[in-house]
């Protein structure tokens, strides 16, 4: 009975409080951020009760029957709960950083909160979904209600990005709607128990891998997965830092939840599909840390790392598909490195959104030496970058040291049963030049904004005011979790791996994991030693250069013509729709000459039954009306109309010498039917512009469409 209280109150409690707080707030300001700060507090402690339930072993179900024909389906299992406890406690944090944030410079705060507490339902109901149906209503809710979020300044440059991220959103969703489609025509249901069912016994499951394929497009495109990461570090830098928190540590995990909800319970263990996100992950993390060391802008790099890290995780899922029964470390890691990713994000945004609120703005050069003498920032920053880079005894060496043990043990096993493991060899040096192009970014970030001083604005910058109240609550409190977790990963970390095993369809390690054995030191050492070379020998001496005042200042190098958006996306649609276009104009001009060629066809049959009709009614005029046999004289409308009317009209005047002498009928129905049938003609012709236009507009939707999936084959 629990369970169908708390499953519905932690998706649809946020959604009405969002009007709450919107009502609320034009009344008083400060009453609608104590009602946010209620609803995400009441979310949170949902959550936290949800994810205690779950790690006492209790599942429980909410469904909704009949819903759009396939009806809600929410659980809350251990990897559920955990995830929805995340984004909850996750909001909570952001909600409180946003008091202090909004507070000066901003407006559209109203706005700002009702499209947040609507997106917060729609997360959970993403990451408490129990069925693919009941994953894409809320993922698209939760797409459509994050906009507003990048668009929130309504600058030019929010604008473009706000309408990069919804033309993603919107493109990649159709693509994986039919993809669900696909999956249902093939298997007759979009349950997620029924499907791993029906997949396990199945041999051969490549009739799955189109509509596989289709659907994963969704959920990699709001993950930031390469190719369809262009959204990602266009939208941070212009939305509000709470809100890049968000979208970098939750709204990404949406898509992840879904890429591996789809291996676990389709494509288990299936080595192809494996062998496919590995690529996908191993290109994602390089080119993601690669963009990372080339920006110079605060948040804008945070946004390319975050693409890195998922690059990460998504390294995770294919080994996990790869190494079968084998997958522990694979699985484990790849849950960890979400939760210490959302972690290292939620400190890292709000400590940029910080410096953001106190500076309004965010290139390196400008805020050089802003967090000297701000001890709190200072600490939550440097706890963030240790965390990410990988540093033993912080969380997110524990994490990586998952993930590159997986990697060893194919390659390890590969070799053991006299395969070629080059590839995967390739693979593990990627990922470890990958971990140390994260410290050498995240050491550029940390040295520019904490040791180096602005030339000209130093003395300013040390009077600026450093986190406080709330807001040092919200970016502090997280932060002290990374050492936390990162020290006792054996005691903090594996639960949590233990917890979401079922969901990942994962056995858990078949050995104990010895984080800080010699083995694991060492790999972790590679990455830092690889981002100590690259950070002194190419960020300093080819990525900064003197100044006309002879200062050094940061400088990005990388090209603008390599801009994945503006060099291959938007050129594509351009040209798709100009494609389309010509399409439609040659689709119109056979609709000009179809339309007349069956109007005369139509004039002709027309014709011959006019013919009949002049004989029928020179018969009748000659036998039963007794009139002279003349030709048929059309006064008004056309032969047939006149016909009708004069049978009428000789039906009418037969009626008025017999039954309606005293109320005869007046009606001339040769004009009536005249009337009728100019009106008849006069619609016909609208609704076949109506058809030609619609065509038209067919013809180019099914052509864009049809481009679009063969560009994805």
């Amino acid at each position: 009975m629990f369970g169908n209280i708390i499953l519905p109150l932690l998706v649809f409690l946020p959604m009405a409080g969002a009007f709450i707080s919107y009502l609320t707030g034009r009344v008083s300001k400060p009453a609608r951020d104590a009602v946010v700060s209620l609803i995400v507090l009441i979310e949170a402690v949902l959550a936290i009760v949800g994810l205690s339930l779950a790690f006492k072993g209790v599942r429980m179900d909410f469904v909704l029957p009949d819903f759009y024909g396939f009806g809600l389906h929410l659980r809350l299992d251990g990897f559920r709960a955990l995830y929805a406890c995340v984004a909850a406690i996750m909001w909570l944090m952001t909600s409180l950083f946003s008091r202090e944030y909004f507070a000066h410079h901003y407006r559209n705060r109203n706005r700002y909160y009702l499209f947040v507490l609507i997106t917060l339902g729609a997360t959970v109901g993403v990451m408490l979904s129990a069925s693919f149906y009941t994953t894409f209503i809320f993922f698209e809710i939760m797409s459509l209600y994050s906009y507003p979020w990048v668009a929130h300044d309504e600058k030019p440059g929010a604008m473009r990005a706000a309408e990069t991220y919804l033309g993603v959103a919107v493109a990649s969703g159709m693509v994986t709607l039919m993809g669900m489609f696909l999956v249902y025509q093939q298997l007759g249901t979009l349950e997620m128990d029924e499907l791993a069912a029906l997949c396990a016994h199945m041999e051969d499951r490549s009739a799955l891998y189109l509509p596989g394929a289709l659907v994963a497009v969704g959920f990699m495109a709001k993950a930031g997965m390469f190719p369809f990461h262009i959204w990602l570090p266009k939208a941070h830098p212009v939305a509000p830092a709470p809100a890049s928190a968000l979208l970098s540590g939750v709204l990404t995990k949406t898509g992840v939840f879904g890429v591996i909800a789809l291996t676990a319970n389709v494509f288990l263990h299936d080595k192809a599909w494996g062998n496919v996100f590995l690529a996908i992950g191993t290109v994602t993390m390089f080119v993601g840390a690669l963009l990372a060391v080339f920006s110079v802008d605060l948040k804008r790099t945070l946004a390319c790392s975050s693409m890195s890290q998922i690059g990460f995780i998504t390294v995770g899922i294919g080994m996990s598909a790869l190494l079968g029964h084998a997958d522990g470390l694979a699985a484990h890691g790849t849950v960890l490195h979400m939760v210490n990713h959302s972690l290292f994000k939620l400190v890292l945004f709000m400590s940029a959104g910080t410096v953001y609120m106190r500076l309004h703005q965010l290139n390196l050069n400008d805020i050089r030496g802003f967090g000297r003498r701000k001890p709190l920032l200072h600490i939550a920053f440097l706890l963030g970058v240790l965390g990410i880079t990988g540093v033993p005894m912080f969380s997110g060496y524990a994490s990586k040291t998952l993930l590159h043990e997986s990697i060893l043990e194919y390659v390890m096993e590969l070799q053991a049963e006299g395969h070629a493991s080059g590839i995967y060899q390739f693979v593990e040096t990627v990922f470890v030049v990958s971990g140390g192009m994260t410290a050498a970014y995240m050491t550029k970030l940390y040295i520019a904004i904490f040791w180096e001083k602005h030339p000209t604005r130093q003395a300013e910058f040390d009077e600026k005011k450093d986190l406080r109240g709330l807001s040092a609550l919200a970016v502090c409190l997280p932060a002290l979790l990374i050492p936390a977790l990162g020290s006792f990963p054996n005691q903090l970390m594996d639960p949590i791996g233990r917890l979401t095993q079922d969901f990942l369809k994962s056995e858990g390690p078949h050995h104990a994991v010895h984080y800080f054995s010699s083995v694991n030191l060492i790999g972790g050492g590679k990455s830092l030693l690889v981002g100590a070379v690259l950070y002194l020998g190419v960020i300093r001496p080819f990525l900064m250069k003197k100044d006309e005042t002879g200062c050094r200042v940061y400088v990005n190098r990388w090209p603008q013509k390599l801009d994945l958006e503006d060099g291959f996306y938007r050129p594509l649609m351009n040209l798709l729709v100009a494609v389309g276009g010509l399409f439609g104009r040659i689709a119109d001009q056979l609709m000009d000459v179809a339309v007349p060629a069956l109007i005369q066809i139509g004039t002709f049959f027309a014709r011959c039954a006019d013919g009949l009709i002049d004989g029928t009614v020179m018969l009748l005029n000659g036998s039963i009306f007794h009139k002279s046999s003349k030709h048929l004289i059309v006064t008004v409308g056309t032969r047939f109309t006149y016909f009708l009317g004069r049978l009428f009209d000789m039906g009418a005047a037969l009626l008025n010498k017999t039954f309606r002498r005293r109320n005869p009928i007046t009606t001339d129905f040769v004009y009536v039917f005249a009337a009728a049938y100019d009106e008849i003609r006069d619609s016909a012709h609208r609704l076949v512009r109506s058809v030609s236009f619609g065509l038209l507009l067919m013809c180019i939707g099914l052509f864009l469409a049809f481009m679009y999936l063969l560009m994805h084959h």
